[in-house]
């Protein structure tokens, strides 16, 4: 029986060990939130990220490093951007050489502009690594409803080794060797579904959320080709796939996010979603690449508390005419 670990205790990385534990794979589970770890081996559900959901009862919760990671064949990083290189420094004495390590998170460090395989090829040298990213919601990956990402590693042969490693009868893998251009979706699509949930949160209606999704991805495949992405992997799950869904419904906590602040409402009490930390880096590659931007840019301005939702919609609306194109 192959063993994965699985680094992180949240909603997706416990909505991925469910997922391979049904699949058969002995799955030890990592988490720093001791409360969580426990509540998961009492009762076989994480109260806080995934309430409602069972869990099987193979899935090993743990809190030691050293315990998930002995024996493992495979490891599956699910650990927010801005927490990343602690986490990952943190397994470097556990880790043995040669096992994958796989980045199902997206984002971009916030004070340094790093990509996530970036922050583990600097604190983790020399492991094979790949990247999953998609379309996918924690709670309907968990309950085993049908899901596809692409998973991408820098050797095309070690991706499709890890797209066919990683593939269940629900969850669906589809291989690619383009990890900036994975990368750079995932993480970009989180500043646009804010942008999405502001307009739903303001009732601006539903030809004012096209247009947002439709130019959104514009600026995230231009931005993303900017930074180093093929435009087939942008035009792909882990890039319009993803923004897709995440800018259309109040499960992407992005998009709920900004929903809140479209509704004028209190957002300090909410879990801040990964595109706030990413909006003000995204804006200031976009300015490092000479790269228009302007919904990325508008959205980081609200955040940092340069402009009001209201203005914001204004200077989108005051843009000079063109064409579409471009």
């Amino acid at each position: 029986m192959s063993a994965i670990a699985v680094v992180g205790s949240g909603a997706w990385g416990t909505a991925l060990a469910a997922l391979y534990a049904r699949d058969g794979s002995a799955v030890r589970l990592f988490g720093r939130d001791a409360e969580t770890i426990a509540a998961i081996g009492a009762g076989r559900e994480n109260p806080r990220y995934l309430p409602g959901i069972a869990l099987p009862a193979s899935i090993c919760p743990t809190a030691d490093a050293a315990e998930a990671l002995k024996g493992a064949s495979l490891v599956l990083l699910v650990v927010p951007a801005q927490s990343l290189s602690e986490v990952a420094a943190g397994l470097a004495p556990h880790l043995r050489s040669g096992v994958p390590l796989v980045l199902c998170a997206k984002g971009i460090e916030q004070g340094t502009g790093r990509f996530m395989s970036d922050i583990v090829a600097g604190a983790l040298p020399g492991r094979p690594l790949g990247v999953l990213s998609g379309p996918s919601f924690a709670s309907d990956v968990a309950r085993g409803l049908p899901t596809a990402v692409t998973v991408a590693a820098a050797d095309a042969e070690a991706a499709d080794a890890l797209a066919r490693r990683l593939s269940t009868d629900s969850f669906r893998c589809y291989a690619s060797d383009d990890v900036r251009g994975v990368e750079a979706g995932g993480a970009l699509k989180n500043v646009l579904a804010l942008a999405a949930g502001i307009v739903a949160g303001r009732g601006l209606g539903a030809s004012a959320q096209a247009a947002l999704i439709t130019r959104g991805f514009v600026e995230l495949r231009r931005l993303g080709e900017a930074l180093g992405g093929r435009p087939e992997t942008l035009m792909g799950l882990s890039g319009l796939g993803d923004l897709v869904l995440t800018c259309s419904s109040p499960q992407s906590r992005n998009f709920a996010y900004g929903a809140a602040l479209g509704r004028g409402e209190d957002v300090t009490t909410l879990k801040l979603a990964e595109g706030v930390y990413t909006a003000a880096i995204a804006a200031r590659l976009a300015a490092k690449t000479s790269t228009e931007a302007p919904i990325v840019e508008t959205v980081a301005a609200v955040l940092s508390g340069g402009l009001t939702v209201d203005a914001a919609i204004q200077r989108l609306l005051a843009r000079p005419l063109k064409r579409e194109a471009g």
